[in-house]
């Protein structure tokens, strides 16, 4: 079973996500909204994958979340964004992001792409609605 950080500033979003995730099989291991909280748990928990919201509500950036977990354990981050063409994605430590609103059925299969990503199996020829692999 795999161990999935859902670091998401909208609890209501993040309760939902965790249901979804728990319902496909998935061990959500932490939630979070906030950069610094999301990299405690990260390591403590050191899970398989993470879903990580653009926007946090301290402030912070997803992607100083990713930055730091992608440097510190192999874990598989998949970005969750409202803009999926936001500049910060550019250059982004992570696998892919997917675009809000996503569907329980995107996001199961985009964590599934993601997961294959991290432990590089190919490629899928036919990627879930809304997700946009990310140059590693």
């Amino acid at each position: 079973m795999l161990k999935v950080l859902i670091v998401e500033d909208d609890f209501m979003v993040a309760d939902c996500l965790e249901e979804i995730l728990s319902v496909a099989g998935f061990n959500v291991c932490a939630i979070t909204g906030n950069v610094a909280d999301a990299i405690t748990l990260g390591e403590q928990h050191a899970p398989d994958l993470a879903v990580i919201d653009l926007h946090l509500n301290d402030g912070g950036f997803g992607t100083e979340v990713g930055a730091a977990l992608c440097e510190r354990i192999n874990v598989g981050v998949l970005y969750a964004s409202g803009n999926p063409d936001d500049p910060r994605l550019r250059d982004a430590r992570g696998a892919a992001c997917i675009a809000k609103p996503y569907s329980a059925s995107s996001i199961v299969a985009a964590l599934h792409a993601v997961s294959d990503r991290t432990i590089g199996r190919a490629a899928w020829s036919e990627l879930p609605k809304g997700l946009r692999l990310l140059i590693a």
